[in-house]
C-alpha cells in the first residue's frame, strides 16, 4: 500500500480523501489543513463520508512530511496563492514524495513553463527522488486527454473544440466566482481570470499539448472574449444576489493558431445564471458540462456530465480531477523521479474499483 497524504480540505481535498480511501493501491496516512477548526477532526468526517477513517487532521507540515509518505495530493488552491503552493509543493518532493495537484496552471505544460516555477521543482526531484504531476479538469482531461482520444476516431479534422459551459453560482468559491471571475461586479470592473493573457496562461499549455500529440506547430495562441451584464437581479442558493448591470456571464477562447486558422480551441461560456445570454451555448440540462467536438469527417460530439456532493456539477467536475489525479499515484510510484505532463502519464481504467463500495 502507498502511504498518501492529502493535503487540503476544500472542494478539491474533500475528493480527495474520498479516491485515496476507495483506491485499493493506496493508504490514507495523513491529512493536512490550514483551518485551525480542523484540526484534530477525522478525514472520513472532512472527506464528507459517513464514516471515520481513524486519521486525525493535522497543520504540522513538517511532522507530516518527516513521515516520510510516498505520495501528497496536493488539494490547496494555487489560484490566488501560486508562490505558496510552490513553495509547499517543492517541500513535499524535497521529502521524496511523488506529488499529484491540480494548484499549479503554468506546471501543465510542464516543458514551457516558465522558469522561476519549473527550476525550483526540478532541484526539489533532483534532491528528494520525488515527481510531480499537475492536471485537472479545465486546464485538465477535458482539453487533454478526452480530445486527443476522440480524435483518432476521426478521418479528417478540421477543428477541435473543447467547451466547458457552466453555471458559476453551483461553484462553492464566492471568491473567486465574484472577483477572479468578476460575476456580479460592474462591467467596467476588470477580473484578474480576464484580463489579456491570463486565460493563455492558464489555457495555453492545454492547447500546446494537444498541438504537440496532434504534430502540429502552433503558429500563435490568440485570446478572444466576450461579457454579458445581467438584465435582472437574480437570486441563487449558494452565493445570494447578483444585480442587474452587473456582469452575468463570459465567453472567451483560447486559439491555437495552425497554418492562420484557429484550428485548436478552448472555449469557456460561463453564467452566473441561467437568464444570461441565453443565445450562447447551454449545457444539455441548464448546470454545466463539458464538451468535445471534432468539426471533420465524421463530426463527433462528446458532452460529460459529471455531479456528486448532492448533484452538484462543480463538485463533480472537482471529483473527476481528483479521479485523474489520484488515479496516477501508483504509476508515478513505478515510474522514474521526474516532471511529467498530460502525455506522459496514461488514462487507465479503474483497475480494482468495479463493485468496490467505500465502507
Amino acid at each position: 500500500m502507498i502511504s498518501t497524504v492529502v493535503w487540503g480540505t476544500g472542494n478539491v481535498g474533500r475528493a480527495a480523501v474520498r479516491a485515496v480511501e476507495a483506491h485499493p493501491a493506496l493508504k490514507l496516512v495523513n491529512v493536512l489543513v490550514h483551518n485551525p477548526g480542523k484540526v484534530g477532526r477525522d478525514a472520513g468526517e472532512l472527506g464528507g463520508l459517513d464514516y471515520p477513517l481513524g486519521v486525525a487532521a493535522t497543520d504540522d507540515i513538517d511532522a507530516v512530511l518527516a513521515a516520510g509518505p510516498q505520495a501528497v495530493v496536493y488539494a490547496a488552491s494555487g489560484d490566488i496563492r501560486p508562490d505558496d503552493a510552490l513553495a509547499d509543493i517543492v517541500r513535499a518532493l524535497r521529502a521524496g514524495a511523488v506529488v499529484v495537484t491540480p494548484a499549479l496552471y503554468p506546471l501543465y505544460d510542464q516543458r514551457n513553463a516558465p522558469p522561476e516555477f519549473r527550476e525550483p521543482v526540478l532541484a526539489a526531484i533532483a534532491e528528494g527522488g520525488g515527481s510531480l504531476f499537475v492536471s485537472g479538469v479545465d486546464p485538465g482531461w477535458g482539453n487533454d486527454v478526452l480530445p486527443l482520444l476522440i480524435s483518432g476516431l476521426a478521418t479528417t479534422i478540421d477543428v477541435i473544440r473543447c467547451q466547458e459551459i457552466f453555471d458559476y453560482s453551483t461553484y462553492e468559491q464566492p471568491d473567486s466566482v465574484r472577483y477572479l471571475v468578476g460575476m456580479g461586479q460592474p462591467m467596467e470592473y476588470e477580473p484578474l481570470m480576464l484580463m489579456e493573457t491570463i486565460p493563455t496562461m492558464v489555457w495555453g499549455g492545454q492547447i500546446r499539448l494537444m498541438a504537440r500529440a496532434l504534430g502540429v506547430e502552433l503558429d500563435e495562441i490568440r485570446e478572444t472574449m466576450d461579457r454579458r451584464p445581467l438584465e435582472t437581479t437574480v437570486s441563487t442558493r449558494t452565493m445570494g444576489e447578483f444585480e442587474a448591470g452587473t456582469q452575468g456571464a463570459v465567453r472567451f477562447e483560447v486559439q491555437g493558431i495552425v497554418e492562420g486558422e484557429a484550428r485548436i480551441v478552448i472555449e469557456h461560456v460561463t453564467r452566473i445564471h441561467p437568464s444570461c445570454a441565453p443565445d450562447w451555448p447551454q449545457p444539455p440540462d441548464g448546470t454545466g458540462a463539458h464538451r468535445v467536438i471534432i468539426e471533420g469527417r465524421p463530426r463527433i460530439e462528446v458532452t460529460v456530465e459529471a455531479a456528486d456532493e448532492g448533484e452538484n456539477r462543480s463538485a463533480g467536475g472537482n471529483a473527476t480531477a481528483v479521479g485523474r489525479l489520484v488515479g496516477a499515484i501508483d504509476w508515478l510510484v513505478e515510474a522514474a523521479p521526474g516532471l511529467y505532463d498530460a502525455l506522459d502519464v496514461p488514462l487507465r481504467p479503474a483497475v480494482g474499483k468495479l463493485g468496490r463500495k467505500q465502507r
